[in-house]
C-alpha cells in the first residue's frame, strides 16, 4: 500500500489525459553527459578532450520577429532563425593534450605563425556531440538516452584561464563555439525534437 502511494507523487491531470497510476518521470541529470569532438585539431585521438571536459552548455535557438502592421493591430511572425554559441569549458591537463588539441584546431582555423588562413570552412569545421546518458559504467554500458549533434562548429572564442596563488582549482579553457545547424536524435539514433520530420506548416488558408 505505501509503495502504491509514490505513484501518485506528479501533477493531476484531467481523466483521460493520463494513467492514474502513472508517476512523475525520472529526469534527466545534469552530470550524466559526453561530449565528443569529430575532426578537431590532428593529434588523435581526441576522447582526452572527452574525459577533461567540465561542463558545456546545450544548444538554443531564437527566431527573429517580424512586425506586421494592420490598421489597429500589429501580427507578429517567425524571421530567420540564429543558434545560441555553445560554450564549452575543458580542464587543462599536465600532459599538455588538452592544450595541444586546442591549440591545433585554432591554427586549422588560421595559422597564427605564418599569418596565412583556411582556404574553406570545410577544412577547419567539426562537429560536437552532446550525450545524455542514463549513469552506466564499466560492465553495465552506459546508455545514450539522447543526443544533440551540432554541424559546421568553430572555435570563435578561446580563454585559457588565468592562475592564482590563492586557489587550489584546475586551470581550464573556456572555448565557445560556433556552429551551422544541430539535430536532436533519441537513444535509438532517430531524430527526435529538433530535425524530426513533423511535417510542412501548409494550409489552404494562408494566413499570420
Amino acid at each position: 500500500m505505501a509503495i502504491s502511494s509514490l505513484s501518485k507523487f506528479t501533477v493531476p491531470l484531467p481523466t483521460g489525459q493520463s494513467a492514474t497510476s502513472q508517476g512523475l518521470l525520472m529526469p534527466k541529470l545534469k552530470y550524466r553527459f559526453r561530449v565528443s569532438l569529430e575532426n578537431f585539431g590532428i593529434s588523435k585521438p581526441t576522447t582526452e578532450l572527452t574525459k577533461q571536459v567540465m561542463n558545456i552548455t546545450r544548444p538554443g535557438v531564437q527566431f527573429e520577429n517580424v512586425e506586421l502592421h494592420v490598421y489597429n493591430s500589429k501580427i507578429n511572425y517567425a524571421g530567420r532563425y540564429t543558434w545560441d554559441d555553445l560554450t564549452l569549458v575543458i580542464r587543462d591537463d599536465v600532459s599538455n593534450e588538452v592544450s595541444r588539441l586546442v591549440g591545433e584546431q585554432l591554427q586549422k582555423q588560421f595559422d597564427f605563425f605564418e599569418q596565412s588562413s583556411a582556404a574553406s570552412g570545410i577544412d577547419y569545421k567539426f562537429v560536437t556531440k552532446i550525450e545524455i546518458l542514463d549513469g552506466g559504467n564499466g560492465k553495465n554500458e552506459a546508455r545514450v538516452l539522447e543526443t544533440f549533434e551540432c554541424y559546421g562548429c568553430y572555435i570563435q572564442h578561446s580563454v585559457y584561464s588565468n592562475t592564482d596563488y590563492s586557489s587550489s582549482d584546475p586551470v581550464d579553457i573556456t572555448l565557445t563555439l560556433k556552429y551551422d545547424n544541430a539535430i536532436q536524435i533519441d537513444g535509438s539514433g532517430s531524430p527526435v525534437g529538433i530535425g524530426a520530420d513533423v511535417g510542412r506548416g501548409l494550409r489552404s488558408l494562408a494566413t499570420g
